[in-house]
C-alpha cells in the first residue's frame, strides 16, 4: 500500500494517542476513517480534529473485548464506506501486579482487550480487507512483547500473544496472496494514556519496588509524541514492514533480546534493584 488517498481505515482506541493521532495524519492523507473506541468523550475530541479534512468520518463507541460488538462494527464500516482497506487494532490496557497479587479475573480482562480484541478485530475485518484487494491488518503489541518485565505478566503475556498471533497471520497472509498483508507494532515510551491510567498494585512493594519511584520512571520514559510513533507505523505500513520499533528504547530492547534471549532476565533484575 504506497498511498492512503481513497482508502478506508478502522482504528480502535481511537479517542486518544496513537490512534487519535493515527485518525489525523491518515484524514490528511485524504483516507477515510471509520473511529471506535470504549469513551465516547474521547472519540468527540478525534471528531473535532478531523473537521479541517475532507473525508468521510464514521464514529462508534466499541468495547473490543466483546466479539458481537466488534463483528457489528466491521459489518457496519463495510456498509457505510462501501469498502475497508485497512484495520488498526490499537486499543488496549495495562496493570501493574505480581503474579501473586494479580486475580484470576485480571488476566482474563487483560487478555480479552489486548489479544482477543487484536483476534475479533483481525477475523471480523479480513473478509473486507480481503474483497479490497488492498489491506492490511496493523496490530499494536509493545517493547513488552519482546522482552518479560517483573510485574508485568499479564501485560507481556497479552503482548507475546500479540506478537505471535500476527507473525503467524502475516506467514498465512504472505502464502496466500489475498491482497491483504500484516505489520506487528512494537512502542517504547510513548505519550500516551495508557501509561497513566494503569492499574498498579501496591503488591509490587513485595519485590522492593517503590510505587511513586516507578510511577515517576515510567513517566520520565514516555518521551516519544503519539504523532511521531503514529507516523512511524504509516511509514512501516507503506513500507509492507513485517515488524515497526518504535523509540530507542524498542530497538534497545530488541537487540538486547536478540544478544542476550534468557539472560536479559538477570538483568532486568539488577537494574530493578539498582533502581530503587
Amino acid at each position: 500500500m504506497k498511498t492512503f488517498h481513497n482508502k478506508v481505515a478502522a482504528i480502535t482506541g481511537a479517542g486518544s494517542g496513537m490512534g487519535q493521532q493515527l485518525a489525523v495524519l491518515l484524514a490528511k492523507a485524504g483516507c477515510h476513517v471509520a473511529l471506535s473506541d470504549i469513551n465516547q468523550k474521547g472519540l468527540d475530541q478525534t471528531v473535532e480534529l478531523l473537521k479541517p479534512y475532507s473525508v468521510k468520518v464514521t464514529v462508534d463507541v466499541v468495547n473490543t473485548a466483546e466479539q458481537a460488538q466488534v463483528y457489528a462494527w466491521a459489518d457496519k464500516v463495510k456498509k457505510e464506506h462501501g469498502k475497508v482497506n485497512l484495520i488498526f487494532n490499537n486499543a488496549g490496557i495495562a496493570m501493574i501486579n505480581t503474579v501473586e497479587g494479580h486475580e484470576i479475573h485480571d488476566y482474563e480482562r487483560m487478555m480479552a482487550v489486548n489479544f482477543w480484541g487484536v483476534i475479533y478485530g483481525t477475523k471480523a475485518f479480513l473478509p473486507y480487507l480481503k474483497e479490497s484487494g488492498d489491506g492490511h491488518i496493523i496490530n499494536t503489541s509493545s517493547i513488552f512483547g519482546l522482552t518479560a518485565q517483573p510485574t508485568q505478566s499479564a501485560y507481556n503475556a497479552s503482548k507475546f500473544a500479540v506478537r505471535g498471533f500476527t507473525e503467524s497471520l502475516r506467514q498465512e497472509l504472505d502464502l496466500s496472496n489475498y491482497g491483504v498483508s500484516a505489520t506487528c507494532v512494537h512502542p517504547g515510551g510513548i505519550k500516551t494514556n495508557i501509561a497513566h491510567t494503569a492499574e498498579m498494585s501496591p503488591n509490587v512493594s513485595k519485590l522492593g519496588m517503590d510505587l511513586k519511584k516507578s510511577k515517576a520512571s515510567a513517566d520520565k520514559l514516555m518521551r516519544i509524541p503519539a504523532s511521531k510513533a503514529a507516523q512511524i507505523i504509516l511509514d512501516g505500513v507503506k513500507a509492507n514492514k513485517r515488524r515497526v520499533l518504535i523509540g530507542p528504547e524498542a530497538y534497545g530492547v530488541d537487540l538486547l533480546q536478540r544478544l542476550l534471549p534468557s539472560t536479559y532476565q538477570r538483568l532486568f533484575v539488577m537494574g530493578s534493584k539498582f533502581s530503587l
